[in-house]
């Protein structure tokens, strides 16, 4: 009997810049491997302020083709010429499916696919509906992701936020939408203890020092200020708290700024990318997301993992990660003041500290584990290939 042939999947994604779809794809092509999947990978070039993530992490991507206009940045005539590598790519590589990551190559990819009467499917990480463009363009988006849509096998939300936002924004259907939740490899955020007092000695704190931290681009939509704002609040309420800004980007000057307008110089420790994030996680007392639109929060899953409790904005999908009251707390976005409270709080009180942790734990395993993500996505796949999709 003939050995069964691999499903084979071309994935696209704009960039592997350091955050949630760069991790996703980790995730995947670790999890949908040889004999049963065959992946290339299709990405463009990164920003000289992002960073790549596997780069970050001393990882590999196998079977990966970077086209470098793939990127972020909307250039007519190279995006023409990178539609034309694409289908290159699918005539050559014959995959079963295209799966797309990201705005841009979501848009290239899924046109590539329906030119040559592939299957695509495309993961919303999130979206770029409010928040990101002004209303004009912002129009012209919706507009393009709308006709997108009724050509794509199956659209995929990383969160229910994510999907009702993008089908009332008239895009898809909700016969056409699944909600495939984050998966991460959780392992050593389990272990996160086994680092505690590593990131205070590097910092120069003592054992005991209270400290909030933040682990996010630095990106105008992760609202720094608005962290910044917190731990100004914070200063003034008497709390000895420090403040640790993980992640860099393009408001890195302006995070800095911001830093020494507020007098924080002494508090706020601004440390780039890391690669050993269970370090940070085991030192931070209050892991605080301050967001203006988040589709699942990586860096809150994590944190959850680490059994550290967390203090957010009740944005997008960050509800879908965090039980306020139970896990975290939830302040609605721009209230510095209580976001400022809900960290004071936490900070005063151990007990509740350490319920949060292990709650935020026993869900962040049991909901967001990298096998779930397999076993989902490989569900997804042959149901598509098997006719089992509209």
């Amino acid at each position: 009997m003939p050995a069964r042939r691999p499903i084979r999947i071309l994935r696209l994604v704009a960039r592997l810049n350091i955050g949630g779809p760069a991790v996703h794809l980790g995730v995947l092509a670790e999890q949908l491997h040889p004999p049963d999947y065959e992946t290339l990978t299709v990405t463009g070039a990164e920003g000289a302020d992002e960073g790549n993530y596997f780069a970050l992490m001393g990882r590999d991507v196998t079977n990966l083709r970077v086209i470098p206009a793939l990127g972020r940045e909307i250039h007519p005539l190279r995006d023409l010429a990178t539609l034309r590598a694409v289908l290159g790519l699918i005539r050559e590589f014959r995959p079963d499916i295209v799966d797309t990551h990201t705005a841009k190559a979501g848009t290239l990819g899924r046109l590539a696919a329906w030119w040559c009467r592939v299957p695509a499917v495309h993961t919303f990480h999130g979206h770029v509906f409010h928040g990101y463009f002004s209303p004009m363009k912002t129009r012209v988006f919706v507009g393009i992701e709308r006709w997108l849509a009724r050509q794509t096998a199956c659209l995929i939300a990383v969160s229910e936020a994510v999907r009702r936002d993008v089908l009332a924004a008239g895009v898809g259907t909700a016969t056409r939408f699944e909600v495939v939740s984050l998966g991460l490899d959780l392992a050593p955020f389990e272990q996160a203890e086994q680092h505690r007092g590593v990131l205070r000695r590097d910092l120069g704190l003592p054992a005991d020092a209270p400290l909030v931290g933040i682990v996010a681009r630095l990106v105008p939509i992760k609202q720094h200020a608005l962290f910044l704002d917190v731990a100004a609040r914070l200063v003034a309420l008497g709390s000895p708290a420090h403040m640790v800004i993980v992640g860099d980007g393009e408001c890195r000057a302006q995070v800095e700024r911001g830093i020494a307008a507020r007098g924080l110089g002494q508090r706020v420790h601004l440390v780039g990318w890391r690669s050993d994030l269970p370090v940070i996680y085991a030192d931070c007392d209050v892991v605080l997301l301050t967001s203006k639109n988040e589709g699942s929060p990586v860096a809150l899953i994590e944190a959850h993992a680490a059994a550290c409790p967390v203090v957010a904005t009740r944005v997008g999908g960050v509800p879908d990660v965090v039980v306020d009251g139970e896990t975290g707390w939830l302040r609605d976005d721009g209230d510095a003041e209580g976001l400022a409270a809900a960290t004071a709080r936490l900070l005063a009180n151990d007990d509740e500290r350490r319920r949060f942790g292990a709650a935020g734990r026993r869900r962040a395993v049991s909901l967001f584990g990298a096998g779930r993500l397999g076993r989902d996505m490989d569900r997804l796949y042959r149901s598509l290939l098997e006719g089992g999709q509209s």
